[in-house]
């Protein structure tokens, strides 16, 4: 079709309807400039293991304070009387971390149910998000313990999970039935994605059951997808044999941006921003104290597997990788190292209070003392207030965890924005 030209008395036609227009809405009490614009509900999907659940206790907020990186979040995370802050415009489902779905608008309890409230990254990612768009968002967070890429996230369209000669052989030798234990790991193969995907779209198909605000005419929008997990495969050296050496974990690598093509796929949003969150237990590895060297080129070369999509052309500028190692608490590990020294003497406290040596009292008395005379007041709560679970969840630190959900949602945001 040929294009249509304007005439001179066609523009001076629209110019004077547009004059007169223009007159009669001013005579409004309110003109269409001032009514509020109707967006797309922003949905994000954050998914992943126990790190994306969350293990970061509430209990551990006040220490963030004393944390440089962290206490200028606490303003945003906390109201005046330090108590976690519950969202407005900001709304969850979630599934995994407790034994029912749990939904409601975004505070301090979504992270990992037992032994709660805790936080996982949702909490400041959902803060951060909805300050930098200025939008209501709707989380769908879908997160299970324990889980694997290899298998229990495994994208449907990659190529079945394959047991190596290795492997094979082991079964072999410890009398186990092979043909059973493929049965099993074929019914286990991507259970979790399909069920990922189930509950994205249950939510979505009525958004008003979790979001009671939510307008079905301004519609919503995938705008976002945080990817969360790491550990299981990391440390499985059976599917990864050769994780130590450079290219052990290529098949990471493959199942990873088949994982990112398969969710955009199967969500009908092929261009829907995607983070990384690259695990980062212990810190960078160029800091690793000589305890920590049998793991160094392990956990770098699996760092290094996670970001890998990051670097396929076409993903660049909507898939980025954030390293959480450069929120590990790195003052922690020096007053645990210094810790190490006290143990010993600790032990023999403790040993003689078991014996009947010494009275529990008295013992513990000198226990504390000794710690006193090793630490500051200042030192001696950082090891102790900020810190609520083992290292490979983040040391359930809020600290961590906080700067981690930040990063997230300052990694994301820019990619929904980018034209």
């Amino acid at each position: 079709m040929r294009p249509a030209y304007l005439n001179n008395n066609t523009i001076s036609c629209i110019v004077l309807a547009a004059i007169l227009l223009t007159s009669s809405s001013s005579n409004n009490k309110a003109s269409a400039s001032d009514a509020p614009t109707q967006r797309p509900l922003k949905v994000f999907i954050l998914a992943g293991q126990s790190n994306m659940q969350g293990h970061a206790r509430v209990e551990t907020f006040n220490a963030m304070r004393l944390n440089a990186n962290a206490a200028p979040l606490l303003k945003d995370i906390t109201n005046p009387d330090g108590t976690p802050v519950v969202c407005k415009n900001v709304w969850i489902s979630s599934i995994g971390s407790a034994d029912k779905e749990q939904t409601g608008q975004l505070t301090a309890n979504f992270g990992a149910d037992a032994r709660g409230p805790k936080i996982g990254p949702e909490f400041t990612f959902g803060i951060y998000a909805e300050k930098q768009l200025q939008e209501p968002i709707l989380i769908i967070k879908t997160a299970w313990g324990g889980k694997s890429l290899h298998t229990d996230f495994r994208p449907p369209s990659s190529e079945p999970y394959t047991f190596n000669e290795q492997q094979l052989a082991n079964f072999k030798k410890q009398n186990k039935n092979v043909q059973e234990i493929e049965a099993q790991k074929k019914e286990a193969t991507g259970h979790y994605y399909r069920l990922m995907i189930e509950h994205v779209n249950n939510v979505l198909s009525d958004i008003k059951r979790v979001y009671p605000n939510y307008d079905a005419s301004q519609g919503y929008e995938l705008a976002g997808f945080v990817w969360f997990q790491g550990w299981n495969d990391m440390v499985d050296g059976g599917t990864y044999p050769q994780r130590d050496q450079q290219g052990g974990y290529d098949q990471y690598k493959t199942l990873m941006a088949q994982f990112i093509r398969d969710v955009r796929h199967d969500l009908s949003s092929p261009g829907l921003p995607f983070v990384i969150g690259v695990m980062g237990v212990g810190g960078p590895t160029a800091l690793y104290g000589p305890d920590q060297q049998r793991y160094k080129s392990t956990h770098q070369n699996f760092r290094d597997a996670m970001a890998y999509p990051t670097s396929l052309p076409e993903f660049k500028g909507n898939v980025a990788a954030v390293l959480t190692e450069n929120f590990w608490d790195m003052e922690v590990v020096r007053l645990r190292d210094i810790e190490k020294a006290i143990k010993p003497q600790v032990k023999e406290i403790q040993e003689a209070i078991k014996s009947g040596k010494l009275a529990k009292e008295a013992g513990e008395n000198s226990i504390e003392e000794l710690y006193s005379k090793t630490f500051s007041k200042t030192e001696l709560e950082v090891l102790r207030e900020s810190t609520s679970n083992f290292d490979f969840h983040y040391m359930g630190s809020a600290g961590i965890m906080a700067q981690i959900g930040k990063s997230f949602a300052d990694a994301i945001v820019p990619m929904i924005k980018k034209p």
